[in-house]
């Protein structure tokens, strides 16, 4: 476990010990929901970790580089969007995968607009989008979203 992650569990643990002194109940009853989240995410976290394991063993770094690297320019900015698009899952999901990416030779810009893409861009959901809020709002709002992971993507680079 990261730093990071020791300092969150230090400030998550004092705050329930202190809570545990103003109110027993409440903190008890929060304790409880909170393992019932864990025990819902679990699975996803295993399936997570087990696709980002299968990343790295089986997607070879030359590769990345070649398709998501920096010399790949646009072309892998594109991909990296692209791929961000149609993947599907909570966003918790995107950023093993892109560490592992990163970690494999991907150029930073293009796993930020892969990032962003699987945040903000819904290609499998856009039916149901349209349906809901009609196709021109739908394709407007992925459209511009996708420009937008890419141009963000950009200037991530550019700002590092």
């Amino acid at each position: 476990m990261t730093n990071v992650g020791f300092v969150y569990l230090i400030l998550i643990g004092s705050a329930y010990l202190a809570l545990l002194f103003i109110d027993r109940q409440k903190t008890g009853q929060s304790l409880k929901i909170a393992g019932q989240s864990l025990l819902k995410l679990l699975p996803l976290l295993v399936a997570i970790f087990g696709l980002v394991g299968l990343f790295q063993e089986f997607l070879p770094a030359e590769l990345v580089t070649q398709w998501l690297g920096e010399s790949s320019g646009v072309i892998g900015l594109l991909i990296g969007a692209s791929a961000g698009a149609v993947a599907i899952g909570p966003p918790l999901a995107a950023y093993p995968l892109a560490g592992s990416l990163l970690d494999a030779g991907a150029w930073p810009p293009a796993i930020a607009a892969f990032i962003l893409s699987w945040i903000s861009v819904g290609i499998i959901t856009l039916p149901f989008e349209a349906q809901t809020f009609g196709s021109r709002f739908a394709l407007l709002r992925n459209g511009i979203s996708f420009l937008a992971a890419m141009v963000s993507g950009l200037l991530l680079g550019v700002l590092l």
